[in-house]
């Protein structure tokens, strides 16, 4: 096929396709395996904000239709529907956790995250909370997996209250400040390396 016979891949090619499958919940994503169409001009920004050919794109309904068919293959991102494969940037997590609920207390605490495009986590083995550090600030960026190799960044706002939400525990010999979801001990930063308060 030459290069003017192909079909540039566009969102709303894309947004098409995904209307068509008229599935209910999350599409089957990790099932579909179309030929890879390119490189498509879509970034996720660090805030959550989805971008199109440089602009906002400014409709919810449409950025969680995208949302629904992101998949991670190693270190890439793409949308995938049944009959094509597109790359898109992301600049940090696919997600943000803008919210979350907790319920219970000590070990039997559930954190229940939600993110701004509606998706729902419960936090525990199958959707860890991990926390990166920043070698030069310090400063955390948190995570929590919610679905396979998508994960949502953890606001601040939400990341200050996962903090009252905390607790000490050793983790491998050492004393850990962390939070416990779903029966799991999630570590954030060494207890020694707390500041005195």
């Amino acid at each position: 096929m030459s290069e003017q016979d192909r079909v540039t891949p566009s969102a709303e090619g894309i947004a098409a396709s995904v209307r068509a499958t008229k599935s209910k919940g999350l599409p089957p994503v990790h099932l579909w395996d179309p030929p890879f169409c390119g490189d498509l001009d879509m970034r996720i920004a660090r805030d959550g904000t989805w971008f199109y050919l440089g602009t906002p794109i400014g409709r919810a309904l449409l950025v969680k239709l995208f949302s629904s068919i992101l998949r991670k293959d190693g270190d890439k991102y793409f949308l995938v529907t049944p009959v094509e494969k597109v790359g898109i940037t992301v600049e940090d997590a696919p997600f943000v956790a803008t919210d979350f609920e907790v319920s219970g207390e000590g070990e039997a605490q559930v954190l229940t995250f939600t993110t701004h495009v509606g998706d729902t986590a419960v936090a525990g083995p199958d959707h860890p909370i991990r926390v990166e550090r920043d070698a030069e600030t310090g400063e955390p960026s948190p995570y929590v997996l919610v679905r396979a190799n998508l994960e949502a960044l953890i606001d601040r706002k939400s990341f200050y209250r996962l903090v009252e939400c905390g607790a000490h525990h050793e983790v491998d010999g050492q004393s850990w400040f962390g939070v416990w979801s779903g029966g799991q001990f999630f570590p954030i930063i060494p207890s020694s390396e707390l500041p005195d308060t």
